[in-house]
């Protein structure tokens, strides 16, 4: 039995690990609800750029203390993450050098350590 890739199920596959993110680039002279606008300058001269956050990472992760007699419990209930602050739908201006650029179905996509992460822009009320 296979299964069809559709536009809105392409990326549920994908599993984003640790501090990471996986961002969408946002189209360079747009500017979001908000105001915010990265201006062609700051963007070829610094290296940011801005995209939406698609999908994100379990966190940071933390090892549990091992006890003897939990030595039956799987690996994965051992492991704790610390969440990361960004989330998806976010808007993010990241550090271009940190990053690393993927093709994934025909679209281009960047993953970004949340370290790389310079201002989120959520869209919920304070």
């Amino acid at each position: 039995m296979s299964t069809q890739i559709t536009p809105d199920n392409k990326l549920r596959k994908l599993i984003i690990v640790g501090d990471r993110v996986l961002i969408k680039l946002k189209k360079a002279n747009e500017k979001t609800a908000s105001g915010l606008y990265l201006p062609p300058g700051v963007q070829e001269k610094e290296k940011i750029q801005q995209g939406y956050i698609i999908k994100t990472g379990p966190g940071y992760p933390i090892p549990a203390p091992m006890e003897e007699e939990e030595l039956w419990k799987d690996r994965e209930d051992r492991i704790k993450y610390i969440p990361l602050q960004a989330q998806e739908g976010d808007l993010a201006v990241f550090l271009l050098n940190g990053a690393y650029e993927v093709m994934y179905e025909g679209d281009k996509y960047f993953i970004v350590p949340q370290h790389s992460i310079l201002m989120l822009e959520r869209e919920e009320e304070l």
